[in-house]
């Protein structure tokens, strides 16, 4: 049985379904009304050019044009994750544009062609879809362990240096940074890896269901997929933090002014 398709009739009867949390965001003058309400129009716009854009990404299946787009989600989200973090330009999209590249080209081609075994890795029914999963999960934990392991450095700074004037090489100083931003990025997901199956059915196994994979071929897949987004997860963020403290410290090892200040933010806008 194939997926059943959702009518563009039926579709505008589901997004009905929005009023209700839109009342709610205006009932209680939350201030989100309004940004909801373009995020959802960015969101279905968004959606429909991708949609189009993948049928002849499909159709086409050339290797350069897949890693051509590939290339365009690194820097789309590399764009995204400063924006996030507030975090200058020259300090760290460099860092986090080859953090991502590696981390999804790495372990995105060992899922295809190691366990997959396919034979054209580049097949954009896989290559585009996988891809993609890994840029989200990377950008989402990336941009809340680098807000976290650089507010920690600024907010206390008197312990880093602290730990530098007693023998600690700059690396041992900044490990208790790095700790407690693993720590507040990767706690949910670990979290959310426990329950799996469990508490909730992840959103892949359920899209493999429904366009009707037996759920013993969901299932591994979703095992493979939750594997590949964790160590991607984990690597890109290592390889960012790695290159992002060169250009984030002086000599001496202080720290830098690596933030956005508010008036060069509104200056830039």
């Amino acid at each position: 049985m194939g997926t059943i398709d959702i009518s563009y009739t039926s579709l505008a009867i589901g997004l009905l379904l929005l009023l209700i949390p839109l009342f709610y965001l205006w009932k209680f003058r939350t201030g989100l009304l309004w940004v909801t309400v373009i995020g959802i129009a960015r969101m279905i716009v968004q959606l429909f050019f991708i949609g189009v854009y993948l049928k002849y990404l499909f159709l086409w299946n050339n290797p350069w044009i897949n890693f051509l787009w590939v290339i365009i989600m690194i820097f789309v989200a590399a764009q995204t994750a400063l924006a996030r973090t507030q975090l200058k330009r020259k300090v760290l999209f460099i860092p986090i544009s080859v953090g991502f590249l590696c981390s999804v080209v790495c372990v995105g081609m060992y899922f295809i062609a190691i366990v997959l075994r396919l034979e054209n890795v580049f097949s954009a029914q896989y290559f585009i879809p996988i891809f993609g999963i890994l840029m989200g999960n990377m950008l989402s934990s990336n941009v809340v362990a680098l807000n976290a392991y650089y507010s920690g450095l600024k907010r206390e700074q008197q312990l880093y240096r602290y730990l530098l004037g007693n023998g600690a090489t700059r690396a041992e100083a900044q490990a208790p940074f790095i700790k407690q931003a693993i720590i507040k990025s990767f706690s949910p997901l670990i979290a959310n890896i426990a329950v799996m199956g469990l508490v909730a059915l992840p959103g892949t196994m359920i899209g493999q269901i429904l366009g009707g994979s037996s759920p013993n071929v969901a299932i591994k897949y979703q095992m493979m997929i939750m594997v590949i987004t964790f160590t991607a997860s984990m690597l890109s963020l290592m390889i960012t933090i790695s290159l992002a403290s060169r250009k984030s410290f002086d000599a001496n090892g202080k720290l830098l002014e690596v933030m956005v200040e508010k008036k060069e933010k509104k200056r830039n806008r």
